[in-house]
């Protein structure tokens, strides 16, 4: 019971699972929120417990004020506080800004960035120390995209992810004395089954062989490492930093 508690959004798949595992394996009980896929948290959940940790999960929309306090309600009762949250939530419907409906632009920024406020913002109700917590660490899942821009067709994505990076390190200063470090990490290009939606993983793994200078795309792992990394003791002088997870990718690509 004296473990420390993580909550991972968007945690039933690609990078969101493999943090959750990975933090399981060293030692954190976990809450896997997810959007629709009740089964595949719930095969999360199952390779958490099978490290001895507890496990619970939670569907919640991430983009709803009320799903979220629900969610966090969930937490209280059944693991019973938050040392980590990673906002790892995240959607991208590619597609030319002057074509995009604006349900679609809607959808995007209130997954992409009012979610992670409206966490952050529970999170900090609960961690503050002003506020009779015991501090925490938040970790923001954005993107190399939003350095530049991102590619044709993904341009309301990457605007999220600047703003999240810009939220980032606001609300890091922000509660830097309440016992809170507020960090965020860009991953490249990674494998993962999103690459479906638009090109094969296929097509995905020989792109990262000439666009980014590592020779590869990365695999989920790569992020979930960084992010026990921030959470860890030996990050406790990190606080209101972005770091790129990237293979260098972001030297290939414009940036300002």
């Amino acid at each position: 019971m004296d473990a420390p508690i993580m909550l991972v959004t968007g945690g039933s798949r690609s990078i969101g699972a493999g943090i959750c595992e990975l933090a399981a394996e060293r030692g954190y009980d976990i809450c896997v929120n997810y959007l629709a896929a009740a089964e595949r948290a719930e095969e999360v959940a199952e390779k958490v417990r099978g490290f001895g940790r507890r496990a619970i999960t939670v569907q919640a929309d991430v983009s709803k004020p009320d799903q979220i306090e629900s969610l966090f309600a969930e937490i209280d009762e059944n693991l019973g506080g938050l040392d980590v949250l990673v906002n790892n939530a995240g959607i991208s419907v590619e597609c030319d800004v002057a074509d995009q409906n604006l349900a679609d632009v809607k959808r995007i920024i209130d997954t992409n960035l009012l979610g992670p406020v409206l966490t952050t913002q529970h999170a900090i109700l609960r961690m503050s120390t002003k506020r009779g917590g015991n501090g925490g660490t938040i970790i923001n899942i954005s993107s190399i995209s939003g350095l530049y821009g991102g590619l044709p067709g993904d341009t309301v994505y990457a605007g999220t992810k600047g703003g999240l990076d810009s939220f980032t390190f606001g609300v890091a200063k922000e509660v830097a004395s309440e016992g809170i470090r507020i960090c965020g990490i860009r991953p490249g290009l990674i494998e993962t089954e999103i690459w479906g939606k638009t090109i094969s993983v296929e097509q995905a793994v020989e792109m990262g062989k000439t666009a980014v200078p590592l020779g590869r795309v990365g695999q989920p792992e790569d992020i979930a490492t960084a992010v026990l990394w921030l959470a860890s003791d030996e990050a406790s002088y990190m606080t209101a930093e972005v770091i790129n997870v990237s293979g260098g990718r972001e030297a290939f690509v414009r940036t300002g």
